[in-house]
């Protein structure tokens, strides 16, 4: 029987709720840790003391943003256990890499990374049994910045197709996996009120954020308009949208392709 113990890194903000969820899970009396978060002595005491009693076999990151994998390391080092993850990234080297499908053993069972690219290229969601720990891919309370619109609704897609039970994510609280189509329609509603915003007459990336993200606040604004961009590569590789970036004889102009409907 698999089971969870969660540790809240004390690093709440506008982009990680709560905190981050590092995740203690066992089987047996053997053990990983997924996503130790950042460098932060009180949190490496916590994720430390949860396993206690435990015969941790490695450490798993989801992907190497600094709220999830810097501490990876120090708590590797401190098992002698080596640190898994897609690739490398700052301040954090992986001891061993994994790739799509591949699996990691603890006490009789296997937990397997599932690549889920789009909030970041090397992402990845963890599997063992009817649990699916999905660091930044889905969000408790919130949706989750994308790098990649396309690679990442097919990423949703992937996971949508698994035999899940339960959510464990980055942040927040634990989710159903109805929350899955939650997010596809999401973002399918975001292509939606973009086309619909070019349509009525918004040329620039902020005319459609002024729209689509009325009443925003401040300090996410910057990342509302980066989500904006990316939303509209997809629709211009899609052949949705046209995107004529500004130069020094011609404004930025965004119109719709012809044909192309809200």
């Amino acid at each position: 029987m698999i089971s969870v113990r969660t540790v809240l890194c004390p690093n709440p903000g506008p982009f990680t709720g709560p905190g981050t969820n590092t995740y203690v899970v066992s089987s047996g009396s053997e053990a990983v840790i997924i996503d130790p978060g950042p460098v932060h002595d009180g949190h490496q005491h916590s994720t430390i003391e949860a396993a206690a009693g435990l015969d941790v076999e490695a450490v798993l990151v989801t992907h190497t943003h600094p709220d999830h994998a810097p501490a990876a390391n120090r708590i590797a080092d401190h098992f002698a256990v080596p640190a898994y993850s897609f690739s490398p990234g700052p301040d954090f080297a992986p001891d061993r890499l994994l790739a799509d499908g591949d699996r990691v053993g603890f006490g009789g069972a296997e937990i397997v990374a599932i690549h889920t690219p789009g909030h970041t290229d090397d992402h990845l969601c963890f599997q063992v049994d009817g649990l699916l720990f999905t660091g930044d891919h889905i969000m408790g309370g919130s949706t989750v910045i994308i790098e990649n619109a396309t690679t990442y609704l097919q990423s949703l897609r992937r996971i949508a197709d698994r035999e899940v039970e339960t959510l464990y994510p980055g942040h927040g609280p634990v989710l159903e996996p109805a929350v899955i189509e939650m997010y596809i329609a999401h973002r399918q509603e975001r292509e939606r009120q973009i086309v619909a915003s070019v349509s009525g007459g918004a040329e620039t990336v902020d005319a459609i954020v002024a729209e689509v993200y009325a009443g925003v606040p401040g300090e996410v604004l910057a990342a509302a308009r980066r989500q904006v961009e990316v939303q509209l590569r997809k629709l211009v590789e899609d052949g949705r949208l046209q995107w004529l970036r500004a130069d020094d004889d011609v404004g930025e102009r965004v119109q719709l392709t012809q044909g192309s409907q809200d």
